[in-house]
């Protein structure tokens, strides 16, 4: 059985594998980065190390105007230490736990899908949720490219 941690940016809906995933932070002030790319906050100090903090939603492709307001309800989800990568995902909104009783149908992903998007599921509201593979993520070229 599945079991992701399901987290909300720019207004759509995400799963992450727990097995991938670290800690999650509350939104800390980032250092920001000349010359990279937008979606690259820049880094920040959680429990005393140096992380890069990666706009999920900008990665993605999304262009959000991040207000202090906004970002002072967002969180920060570090990846598994086991993933090597020191890195963490800006999220609007955490939304618990999932399994795959949650959903009521899936789909696999599109042909021209990143090779990080898993499959798409249905809930009985009819939300779909995205499944995002962060090992994959973390090796992809776009996530390492980070200079502008």
């Amino acid at each position: 059985m599945s079991s992701w941690l399901a987290v909300e940016s720019a207004g759509n809906f995400y799963l992450l594998p727990l097995g991938q995933s670290g800690e999650i932070f509350p939104w800390v002030p980032v250092q920001a980065v000349p010359y990279t790319q937008r979606w690259f906050l820049g880094v920040a100090n959680l429990r005393g190390g140096l992380v890069g903090v990666v706009d999920l939603a900008g990665l993605l492709g999304s262009e959000v105007a991040r207000t202090e307001q906004g970002l002072a309800e967002a969180s920060l989800l570090a990846f598994n230490a086991a993933l090597d990568v020191n890195a963490a995902l800006l999220v609007d909104r955490l939304a618990g736990l999932r399994g795959t009783e949650a959903f009521v149908g899936s789909e696999p992903p599109a042909e021209d899908a990143p090779a990080f998007f898993g499959s798409t599921y249905l809930d009985s509201s009819g939300t779909r949720w995205q499944e995002l593979n962060l090992q994959i993520l973390s090796q992809h070229p776009a996530f390492l490219s980070i200079s502008a």
